[in-house]
């Protein structure tokens, strides 16, 4: 006798589908239970109701000859089918899934894709997907909802008269699927293979039979179908032999409707319909939300609460609903708790709505492949998971030093950072390492994950370089990837990015990206002595990449605008340091000097690289001190353009003014030039001396002043006369008359520019001197001893930044505001002011100011935007015009060539 059958259709992960389907479980008492899932995973079933089983939790399948075929079903405490399992476990009811086995969705061949009608016309893949998917989110969508669980427990839960329940869903779902197109495909097969199991357990159940699965199937599996037919779609299914198990899950992995998510749009309201008796759901809502902004520190008063509840409830009713939901909560929470900025509630909104639930799997159940390893490895080199921190150093000449070693940066490879380097940067080329542990639970779930890439970490780790290979697109991305492959000593990965570099470095004609990747290269270089590797190959790439990128320097150095200027010195200075720490000579070296030569010596080059190839050579002892007191003077001649000449300045002496102290040659040709400036020119350039000599401390300075000005305690205790002092006195002597015919100012205003461009010294300047120096000294600093932690002296109050850069307007024209300008983001990071409307209003508007703006505008407070788009406007008038002002220009030359070729016709 067949037993009695009833269908329940349920939403996956909806708290509402689940409590509904616990009464309705609890009302049939069925013997049985059969819940959509892989069939031949439901040994796995029972143990869910473990008591030491924490959801979420995801049921792992993955191909036994080759974990990385992997599949996940994540589950929640609400989720129906985990609350139907729970319950099965606790009457004693037997519980097994139903859906397609997971041997037949992981072998290497396709499922059986046969139609269920071969005449069946191919589905609409927007509408058909979305029934599919979600086809309560549908209904809720023709009701005026926002989402599907809102509408589930507004029409079905909270109904006072709700009726039967499942009976009215599947009545619902059959008028869907009737305008829908036929499933077919795997879809076919799955309700296939349920409609047979089914048949099986009613045939065999003493007792009645509940059938757990997705409301889409349940017309499909209430109809009368044919076994042979069902049979003859499975026929030739695949096998692969797979292995099962649970693994840890988080709550923001079920927010994912990609992958191996669940597409819970919001996990942690979910949880908070469960957990909460249905009277309390509305306050102690808002009251988490409270406490979330107390947390992040807004104010939030107890009235406030009391208005957004009563907002909520006057909103459901003006919507005729018969309990606030979600939106209206939502809304309520904004305009009340918020004050309206939607910005506030955004910084909450992923806490309070997702959460940072993390999953838990007992000791007895088997571990996922990576997690078994990970265990093993723990094991073995004795390293205990903690949840507090604990400082690790490490010997690498050690063989479990290295091994240790190995396994974190293993892990750090597949973002589960359970070590943190705490002395990356001294670490490199040396034998010890410190790192700071701390295991946190979600990083099980992490490395699970990662079961894609391969069943250990070893394999995994270097999988996910190979990918990471593929998809680098410069020499440096690619650079840095071999020096982690090689860290983590995975032998094959490295032997494929190197391959993979030394291709990118025969395709790019880049010099910048050459230069950019010699850092990484050498960091590889003396890493792997430190670990006894072979880098003979490295070694050989990296001197082609010098050598490469050295021929292609001049011709790169030429034309550059102040942007592309800059960012190419700092590439330069770092290819330099590098080829410094490796130690390379010979040819290589060579060449790497005649590029800075040529460059030093082109008269189309950036003066701001000339400088600084200069600055380069002169601190490798490449020519000799005389030689380059001479090209700093030309450098510095009255006969040169001042923008040439401060721009060779600054890039010779950026991080270098302590050579004024020792070097008598440069400080004299470095004073001739300061004073032989126009008086509104040295002001303007006053920026370009402070940012210079910023790196000097007090001290310093002291010594420099003393050093121009000859005074009795000059600073260099233990220092002789030169002996050469009797052939550089004449031509200093011939220099100062020279100065003194041009009438160049040489005591009083030679003081004063000095103490101007250096600053920290300012009581013996006047009052208006005083206050240009304080405004520099604001943003470049004085030379106090804490100065490098701390450059400058603006605060984060946006009143006194703005009142900063008012100063600054008034000492500097609209130019030198801009560099100033972005020095002061650079330094000291006001991005963040610009969230104000005062500040945003005092700033000179430019191009990197626009770029500043747009990078903020999801975070940029309503009340700010409108004074955003005002300097946003203003800077794409300036730009409109300079663009129809030069295709004028261009128009106009080329309509004069076209009427001279005609005249000569």
């Amino acid at each position: 006798m067949a037993a009695a059958l009833q269908i329940f259709g349920i939403r996956h992960h909806g708290p509402g589908s689940a409590r509904r389907l616990l009464e309705a479980l609890d009302a049939l008492r069925p013997s049985t239970v059969l819940i959509e899932g892989p069939s031949d995973a439901s040994e796995l079933l029972p143990m869910l109701a473990d008591a030491a089983m924490v959801p979420p939790v995801a049921l792992l399948t993955y191909a036994v000859d080759e974990p990385a075929r992997a599949i996940f079903w994540p589950l929640a405490a609400y989720s129906p089918e985990y609350q139907a399992a729970c319950w099965a476990a606790r009457n004693g009811a037997a519980a097994r899934f139903i859906d397609l086995p997971a041997s037949w969705r992981l072998a290497s061949e396709a499922p059986p894709s046969k139609a269920a009608d071969d005449g069946a016309k191919e589905p609409d893949p927007a509408r058909d997907d979305l029934l599919e998917r979600d086809p309560i989110g549908v209904l809720a969508a023709a009701g005026g909802y926002q989402d599907g669980e809102s509408w589930w427990r507004d029409v079905i839960e909270e109904n006072s008269r709700p009726g039967p329940v499942f009976a009215a869903i599947a009545d619902a779902m059959t008028a869907l699927r009737e305008a829908a197109p036929p499933v077919h495909g795997l879809e076919a097969a799955r309700e296939a293979h349920m409609r047979l199991e089914i048949a099986k357990a009613a045939k065999d159940t003493e007792g009645a039979v509940a059938v757990v699965c997705g409301a889409w199937h349940v017309p499909a599996l209430q109809q009368k179908a044919s076994a042979a037919a069902d049979r003859a779609l499975l026929k030739g299914a695949p096998k692969q032999k797979i292995a099962a198990t649970w693994a840890p899950w988080t709550a923001p992995r079920l927010a994912f409707a990609s992958g191996y998510g669940a597409g819970v749009a919001a996990p942690g309201w979910c949880a908070h319909l469960w957990d909460r008796p249905r009277a309390a759901i509305v306050t102690s809502w808002l009251a988490k939300i409270a406490a979330a902004l107390r947390d992040e520190g807004h104010l939030v008063s107890t009235a406030s609460l009391i208005e957004a509840e009563r907002l909520a409830v006057g909103l459901a009713a003006l919507r005729d609903r018969p309990a606030p939901g979600f939106e209206e909560l939502r809304e309520a929470a904004v305009a009340c708790l918020c004050f309206g900025e939607a910005l506030v509630w955004d910084t909450i909104s992923r806490r309070v709505l997702i959460g940072a639930d993390v999953g838990y799997i007992p000791d007895d159940v088997p571990l996922a492949p990576l997690l078994e390893d990970l265990q093993r490895e723990q094991k073995r080199l004795r390293l205990k998971p903690e949840a507090l921190e604990r400082d690790l150093a490490i010997d690498l000449r050690s063989e479990s030093g290295l091994d240790r070693s190995t396994l974190l940066h293993r892990l750090v490879l597949l973002d589960v950072p359970w070590g943190r380097l705490t002395d990356a940067g001294r670490s490199r080329g040396t034998f010890r390492e410190r790192w700071m542990l701390r295991w946190e639970p979600e990083f099980a779930v992490q490395l699970v994950e990662n079961l894609v890439h391969g069943p250990t970490i070893a394999q995994a780790a270097a999988g996910r370089l190979r990918g990471a290979f593929l998809q680098a697109s410069d020499l440096k991305t690619l650079a840095d990837l071999v020096l982690a492959a090689l860290t983590a000593r995975l032998p094959d990965a490295v032997a494929s990015g190197i391959g993979r570099l030394e291709r990118r470095a025969a395709q790019t004609s880049d010099c910048a990206e050459l230069l950019r990747a010699l850092p990484p290269v050498v960091n590889t270089v003396r890493y792997g002595q430190a670990r006894a590797t072979d880098a003979a190959q490295m070694e050989f790439l990296l001197a082609r990449i010098l050598v490469q990128g050295a021929l292609a320097l001049p011709y790169a150095a030429r034309g550059l605008d102040a942007a592309s200027a800059s960012a190419m010195r700092d590439v330069v200075r770092g290819a330099d340091t590098a080829v410094t720490l490796a130690a390379i000579g010979g040819a290589e070296r060579a060449a790497w000097h005649d590029a800075l030569r040529a460059i030093m010596r082109d008269a189309q080059a950036t003066p701001l690289l000339a400088g600084a190839a200069a600055s380069l050579l002169y601190e490798a002892e490449a020519f000799p001190p005389d030689e380059a007191t001479l090209l700093l003077g030309r450098a510095l001649s009255p006969g040169r353009a001042v923008a040439d000449a401060a721009g060779f300045f600054e890039g010779f002496f950026d991080g270098g003014g302590a050579r004024l102290i020792h070097d008598q040659g440069l400080r004299n040709a470095v004073d001739r030039w300061m004073l032989g400036l126009e008086a509104d020119v040295f002001v303007e350039h006053l920026p370009l001396f402070r940012r210079a000599f910023s790196t000097l401390d007090r001290m310093q300075r002291r010594r420099l002043l003393d050093a121009l000005f000859g005074r009795a305690a000059v600073g260099l205790p233990g220092r002789s006369l030169a002996p050469d002092a009797a052939t550089i006195w004449p031509r200093h002597s011939r220099a100062s008359a020279h100065c003194c015919r041009r009438g160049w100012p040489m005591t009083e205003d030679r003081d004063r520019r000095w103490r101007l461009a250096l600053g920290g010294e300012d009581e013996a300047l006047s009052q208006a001197d005083q206050r240009l120096s304080g405004a520099l000294t604001a943003l470049y600093g004085e030379g106090n001893a804490d100065d490098k932690k701390r450059r400058g002296g603006l605060g984060a109050s946006a009143p006194h930044v703005a009142r900063w850069m008012s100063d600054i307007r008034a000492y500097f024209p609209s130019p030198v505001v801009q560099i100033v300008q972005k020095d002061a983001f650079d330094r000291l990071g006001l991005q963040r002011m610009l969230l104000e409307p005062e500040f945003l209003a005092a700033v000179e508007a430019d191009i990197n100011l626009v770029a500043n703006l747009i990078a903020l505008r999801n975070v940029m407070p309503e009340k700010t935007k409108e004074t955003a788009r005002h300097v946003i406007a203003k800077v794409v008038a300036a730009l409109m015009e300079r663009l129809e002002r030069k295709t004028a220009e261009v128009s106009r030359v080329t309509v004069h060539l076209v009427q001279l070729g005609r005249q000569r016709q």
